[in-house]
């Protein structure tokens, strides 16, 4: 084994993992820190070898450059699967890693959600029940046989895929490397999907936030889409144009538009997606359950273990790539 490391979680909640820490690794110095300001104090009297870091849900101001700078660690591993918030690191200085794969059931469960929300027609048939109608030439529309484009196959998009094959749908994707995949009829480099776009009954987005997908989904590809085409948007904030949805939708096209992220968190009160209809918003959650901060810190300790075994770690992230 390596030398012991001291460790800083920081979390809003550090407290039940400093107790899982304490059952299977109680040799580890840690400390737990649950804000944003003053960590480089806590860094510069630390010295943290390893941080585990999450950045706080609802917050703006993540302290970057405290985490990077002269008194960071030697290894950063971020909570969640986005790392766009740390983007650029020097990786010749620190390893960032990541806890992708954790939240890719729930995110794909979230978004079969909101696809099955416009397909069935859920706000039509409370609208009837509050109307105290009962129309009697109402239709469900099928999931089978239509086509689902998946923009980005990692974690995310392969869970999609799997769960879009048990309802029929006929799968496209791509991804940086396209190669053949599991439960995808067609892989695609991204430089097709101007020709993807109007194929697509349902258009699911789990791409990383990194320049190169950064407005990626403009009002050219927006109107390329089938006019009755269901968006869900599971990516990060910046890959959708979010004006160029307002306009899209009040100009009648897509049936609807799942939204979990934006191009600023929290959502404003003023934004016009508040009063879109056929608009499913909701505060970046699409990943969180009551077990997912403690999941994701299980794969940390996995890692930590690696780390400490003189092993290879999982899950880094290069800088370039953004994933």
């Amino acid at each position: 084994m390596t030398d012991t490391p001291r460790l800083l979680i920081h979390t809003s909640d550090p407290a039940p993992m400093l107790d899982r820490l304490a059952e299977v690794a109680p040799e580890i110095e840690a400390r737990g820190h649950d804000s944003y300001e003053s960590l480089d104090q806590v860094l510069a009297e630390f010295r943290p070898d390893i941080a585990y870091s999450v950045a706080f849900h609802g917050r703006t101001g993540y302290p970057r450059e405290a985490l990077l700078g002269a008194q960071g660690p030697r290894w950063i591993a971020v909570g969640g699967a986005g790392v766009d918030h740390l983007t650029p690191w020097d990786a010749g200085a620190v390893t960032v890693s990541n806890a992708a794969g954790v939240a890719a059931p729930m995110i794909a469960e979230y978004v079969f959600g909101a696809v099955l929300h416009f397909t069935l027609d859920i706000d039509g048939m409370a609208a009837d029940r509050a109307a105290r109608h009962w129309p009697p030439n109402r239709l469900m529309t099928p999931l089978k046989g239509k086509t689902i484009l998946i923009v980005g196959l990692g974690h995310t998009g392969q869970a999609v895929a799997a769960r879009a094959k048990a309802f029929g749908l006929r799968v496209i994707g791509t991804r940086a490397r396209p190669q053949p995949m599991e439960n995808v009829d067609e892989v695609h480099p991204a430089a097709a999907l101007p020709d993807l776009w109007g194929k697509a009954d349902v258009v699911v987005l789990s791409v990383p936030l990194i320049p190169s997908t950064r407005g990626l989904v403009n009002s050219r590809a927006l109107m390329a889409m089938k006019r009755d085409a269901i968006l869900v948007d599971v990516s990060r904030g910046g890959v959708l144009d979010g004006a160029a949805l307002v306009n899209a939708m009040r100009a009648g096209h897509l049936r609807g538009a799942a939204l979990d992220v934006f191009e600023t968190e929290p959502l404003p009160a003023d934004s016009p997606l508040w009063g879109l209809d056929r608009v499913i918003l909701s505060p970046h959650c699409s990943a969180v359950h009551a077990d997912w901060a403690m999941q994701s810190f299980e794969l940390f300790l996995e890692n930590l273990d690696h780390w400490r075994r003189g092993e290879s770690l999982f899950n880094i992230v290069d800088p370039q790539r953004g994933y």
